[in-house]
């Protein structure tokens, strides 16, 4: 645990688990939010998608956007990282690849609050096989 050194710190680590207990409370009805999930395999951190992730962990909570934020391992994507997929409730997930925060402001922004296409998405050439 990091030391803490001043009010500034404090209130830190205040958002900080706040935001991870909202993320268990959502888990329970994640198909009524919007799920982002940031790919965290080897490839995908050395591309920078912690500051990715952190970004959209704290943006979404500024925005007050119904969000749950996740990591997830390789999407098989490398030649793209960071790559992000979200998924807005009642649609097809999309991925987006090399997410930085200015990209990730985009998606947030454009795809995620007004529903506008955003470019660098990643097209989808296959469908999950359900029983």
């Amino acid at each position: 645990m990091n030391k803490i050194t001043s009010l500034a710190d404090l209130k830190k680590m205040k958002d900080q688990v706040q935001n991870r207990l909202k993320m268990r409370e959502n888990s329970d009805a994640v198909e009524t939010l919007v799920q982002i999930k940031v790919g965290m395999a080897t490839c995908g951190i050395a591309s920078g998608a912690k500051d990715t992730m952190n970004f959209f962990v704290e943006e979404t909570s500024h925005q007050a956007i119904d969000a749950v934020v996740t990591q997830t391992g390789c999407m098989g994507f490398c030649y793209a990282e960071p790559t992000v997929e979200v998924t807005l409730p009642g649609k097809e997930p999309v991925v987006f690849g090399h997410v930085d925060k200015a990209k990730a402001r985009e998606i947030i922004d454009r795809y995620i609050i007004k529903g506008e296409l955003v470019d660098g998405m990643i097209p989808m050439n296959f469908k999950t096989i359900h029983d």
